[in-house]
């Protein structure tokens, strides 16, 4: 009879002693003193995942970066070169496809006007070359005269006993002469490796430019062909506008040195200066393409030569300069740039610093039709609006609308459909 009740505390009996020492909930209870242990199936706290792979992911960047880098570093040279050549061959294009459109094929006009160009600078180069020598000759030839005058001189005034020929031969047999010698003979090597490395870029500007120019029209189709239809109409209206400044720029320069160095000859042959082709040269192609200050450097060299001739000689110089300043800003440049590109001179003058200080020479060279092209792009795709008591706005007008290409679609909020198909088709005038 006393069974039931044994049974229940034999159970109640295997309950205690299962809750209070057997299994693992026994041993971690709150009476064994011990931190509760982590969760079934939880993984054990350390390094995430995603952190190798971006450690991996960044040197990966970072070495690409460096590879990058070198390589654009080595071919620095030959991307200016490409660039020179591709403005130069905007320059080229007017002249090229005018000749296309007369049924020459565009490889003999790219070449016919590639021998104009050679044919004008060699002449330019020609020209100061002979001035060069002739003057370096003269000051050789002079100088024991000069030498002996300025000792003479410097006997009377300052009670000195300078001679002529213990001074030569000081000079000869000096540490300083033999150790120039020494250098020079060193440095002929590399005199050479540098005439060698600038004969072959400037063959290689002159190869791009001819490719740029003789391919035109197939380098459009190219770089339009992988664009859809409304892009390429943009595209080929881009290059319009550039190869219109670009071209024009250039060739409006050309024209107004042809008449500042006409001008200038005629003066200074009148004035019995010597030299006086090559100094026009020099102070027509200087005075238009080195813009503000231009007109300065190349009025230098003529006074300078007119100068030893005589005083009066170089004043006339002088004042001839000034006066034909004057006329050529006022009265040869609006109507000469009217119809292809007026550039502020402030905004030539920064944007050639700007162009040296990013490349150097090529830079400068560069900037002022690449301000050109960026002026035109403006005016052509910027809409502008007239402001209320601004007297010279129906003057601009007048010009923008003289100004051909850059007065289309300078007030219009979108293109027609016959305009695009204009810009469309306009690669295939040159062909």
């Amino acid at each position: 009879m006393g069974a039931p009740g044994d049974g229940d505390g034999q159970r109640d009996g295997r309950a205690g002693g299962g809750a209070g020492c057997g299994g693992p909930a026994g041993s971690r209870g709150a009476g064994s003193g011990e931190p509760p242990g982590p969760r079934p199936g939880a993984r054990p706290a350390g390094m995430p995942r995603w952190l190798p792979r971006a450690f991996v992911l960044a040197l990966g960047l970072v070495a690409a970066y460096q590879i990058l880098s070198w390589a654009f570093l080595r071919v620095l040279g030959l991307l200016l070169d490409v660039l020179i050549a591709f403005f130069l061959a905007l320059a080229m294009e007017p002249a090229v496809a005018g000749l296309s459109r007369r049924g020459v094929r565009r490889g003999p006009a790219t070449a016919l006007v590639s021998v104009v160009l050679l044919a004008a600078a060699a002449g330019f180069f020609g020209a100061l070359g002979s001035l060069f020598v002739e003057q370096v000759s003269r000051i050789v030839e002079n100088l024991p005269r000069y030498v002996s005058d300025v000792l003479r001189w410097s006997n009377a005034h300052f009670h000195t006993d300078l001679d002529v020929d213990r001074l030569r031969s000081r000079a000869i047999h000096s540490d300083w002469a033999r150790g120039f010698l020494r250098s020079g003979a060193r440095n002929v090597w590399g005199i050479s490796a540098t005439l060698l490395g600038g004969v072959f870029q400037l063959l290689t500007v002159a190869l791009f430019t001819f490719y740029f120019a003789a391919e035109a029209p197939r380098l459009r189709v190219a770089l339009c062909s992988v664009l859809p239809p409304a892009r390429q109409a943009e595209v080929l209206r881009a290059w319009e506008i550039a190869v219109a400044k670009t071209g024009g720029y250039l060739y409006s320069r050309a024209l107004m040195a042809l008449i500042s160095g006409g001008a200038h000859f005629v003066f200074l042959e009148l004035l019995g200066v010597p030299y006086a082709a090559a100094l026009a040269v020099w102070v027509g192609v200087v005075s238009q393409f080195v813009p503000t200050v231009g007109t300065y450097i190349g009025g230098a060299l003529p006074l300078l030569i007119a100068f030893t001739v005589d005083p009066w000689t170089a004043l006339w110089v002088l004042a001839f300069i000034v006066i034909y300043q004057q006329l050529e800003n006022y009265v040869l440049q609006p109507r000469i740039t009217a119809r292809t590109v007026d550039i502020h001179p402030a905004v030539a003058f920064g944007s050639v610093v700007a162009g040296a200080s990013l490349l150097g020479v090529v830079g400068a060279l560069v900037a002022i039709p690449a301000t050109a092209t960026l002026q035109g792009f403006l005016g052509a795709y910027v809409k502008r609006y007239d402001v209320p008591g601004d007297a010279d706005a129906p003057r601009l007008r007048r010009r923008r609308g003289r100004g051909g290409s850059e007065g289309l679609g300078r007030h219009e909020g979108h293109r027609s459909r016959e305009g695009r198909e204009r810009s469309s088709r306009w690669w295939r005038r040159g062909r």
